[in-house]
């Protein structure tokens, strides 16, 4: 049995992938929603957030010969609880990122951290569109919000946990864009035309997280843009492609075997 950490659309498309080259899987995701899109495939998924300690438990229970770990390039923690599960378990962990987006637009700067962002985005004030979900919005909502010149407008799952949070941050709700992707160009356009939108904050979720069509949409309106660079983990084996996540399940699990 393969246990893979998931909820990203690539993620589900893998996992159909790994089932068809012959292996038995199950996936672990975060929320109710992503489980339901799994059962939609055939593929059981077991929800919430795990620790290492946790995942063995379920590696133990499923007999568990590997871990794929393509979970969101931005859940580092979730890929560290699965290295320590992978290394006290002597299970091989592999990991499945995201190919990276090419971005060419002038008018973006690169940081390493949400607290970077949201101090430039302070810095530049004007009308700051956050679409770099709901975990991180008490970062920018504690620095942004009670800046008279600046409008935080923050787009996010349409769920009743993020609702929750941004009653509590105090957030106008006429400020909440509450929307479940994928976004194209074009409506990502006439979102920032409708709120007037002066610096975009995204960050690098690669292109199958639609970032070339949020920064396309910016370029198009000379939006000026600011990027969260991915978190770099040390990752034991790491691969973009899905021909070479089943080679190298061939390759771990005949060495187990031996």
């Amino acid at each position: 049995m393969i246990m893979m950490l998931s909820g990203t659309s690539d993620a589900r498309q893998l996992a159909l992938a790994i089932r068809d080259a012959g292996y038995d899987i199950f996936a672990t995701v975060v929320t109710e929603h992503a489980a339901e899109q799994m059962a939609h495939v055939g593929i059981h998924a077991h929800v919430g957030r795990l620790t290492a300690s946790q995942m063995i438990a379920l590696m133990n229970e499923h007999k568990v010969k590997a871990i794929v770990d393509a979970s969101h390039p931005f859940a580092e923690e979730a890929s560290r609880q699965a290295m320590q599960a992978a290394e006290r378990a002597c299970v091989p962990y592999i990991r499945y990122e995201r190919k990276e987006s090419v971005i060419a637009y002038e008018r973006v700067t690169f940081v390493d951290s949400y607290e970077a962002a949201a101090q430039y985005a302070a810095n530049k004030k004007g009308v700051v569109m956050l679409t770099t979900g709901s975990k991180t919005l008490p970062i920018f909502a504690d620095m942004l919000l009670p800046l008279p010149d600046v409008r935080l407008i923050a787009r996010m799952l349409p769920r009743k946990d993020n609702m929750e949070l941004c009653e509590r941050l105090r957030f106008p709700q006429e400020n909440i864009i509450a929307m479940q992707g994928p976004f194209t160009k074009q409506l990502d356009i006439a979102l920032m035309q409708h709120f007037g939108v002066t610096l975009l904050v995204t960050k690098e979720s690669g292109r199958v997280g639609f970032v070339d069509e949020k920064i396309a949409a910016a370029q198009e309106l000379g939006i000026e843009t600011v990027v969260i660079r991915r978190p770099k983990l040390a990752y034991p084996n790491v691969y973009n492609e899905f021909s070479d996540i089943i080679r190298a399940l061939e390759r771990e699990i005949k060495k187990e075997e031996k």
